[in-house]
């Protein structure tokens, strides 16, 4: 069994109708160099936003560069340590220098499987740091940037889960983090008087590496085969037996991003098949 990270097509991209999407506005996007990072980038790319990758793998990050100019977009790749302030500070210091920095895309995360009394330590601060302060810091460093833009308006865009609604076992860390996440939208959005809007994006499991990763563990885990953990774990739940598409999940950040998203204000947007929903 092969999880193949599908191929991105002009077709596959909304493209929106956004006087804000334009040349003189900036979107970063971190978690650049795969999944959902990567057609996120790609997607603020093809509808006209220049775009600013943050990974820390330079060649799956600069491949992602070239997916963008080949679609007619503007994106430069930083690589960048999400675990090293000094890099996020100078990530959107030189993001800023190319325009006028509206949104973020904070997507970059990380999987370990265990249960909480054998997870271990330095693994928990690792998912702490990339996944939750990370995304802070950056929307502590981005605000300022939208508060002095012409119009003081912009958006910042968080990758929840329906781990951010539900907890499943050995987990732990991905589910705090990723109900943080959706704290931290709500507490961007209440600072942000309407101006300043903060939003999570929620979807069940996504054809990235992220997911085809987790397989095996899960597996051994659980005792059962790889196939049962698509079908009855990752897909169980879904009233849409397949995974979904980075680009797909993409799409929701730049509607979210867009000003047909003008009440969407510290909210979520779960595209989960009815995961969560519908049990």
């Amino acid at each position: 069994m092969e999880i193949k990270e599908p191929v991105i097509t002009r077709e596959d991209i909304l493209k929106l109708s956004d006087p804000a999407f334009n040349n003189r506005h900036v979107c970063i996007v971190t978690g650049c160099g795969t999944g959902i990072g990567r057609a996120t980038a790609v997607a603020a790319a093809a509808n006209q936003l220049v775009t600013v990758g943050l990974d820390i793998n330079a060649d799956e990050g600069q491949k992602t560069q070239k997916m963008a100019h080949d679609m007619g977009g503007q994106m430069i790749f930083l690589e960048t340590d999400l675990a090293r302030d000094a890099d996020l500070e100078k990530a959107v210091s030189e993001a800023a220098k190319l325009g006028a920095v509206k949104y973020l895309a904070n997507i970059a995360g990380l999987q370990h499987i265990d249960s909480i009394e054998n997870f271990p330590m330095e693994k928990y601060d690792l998912m702490q740091r990339i996944m939750l302060r990370a995304p802070f810091l950056l929307s502590k460093l981005v605000i300022p940037h939208i508060k002095k833009s012409s119009d003081g308006i912009g958006a910042i865009g968080n990758m929840a889960s329906v781990h951010g609604h539900i907890c499943t076992v050995n987990k732990p860390v991905y589910n705090i983090t990723k109900f943080g996440l959706r704290a931290l939208s709500q507490s961007i959005a209440a600072e942000g008087a309407g101006k300043i809007r903060s939003f999570t994006v929620s979807t069940g499991f996504v054809k990235t590496p992220l997911a085809l990763k987790q397989i095996p563990a899960q597996a051994e885990q659980r005792g059962i085969s790889p196939e049962a953990v698509v079908r009855d774990v990752m897909m169980g739940a879904s009233r849409v037996k397949e995974m979904m598409a980075p680009i797909e999940v993409a799409n929701l950040f730049l509607f979210g991003f867009s000003r047909f998203s003008k009440y969407l204000v510290g909210g979520d947007l779960l595209f989960d098949g009815g995961m969560v929903l519908t049990y």
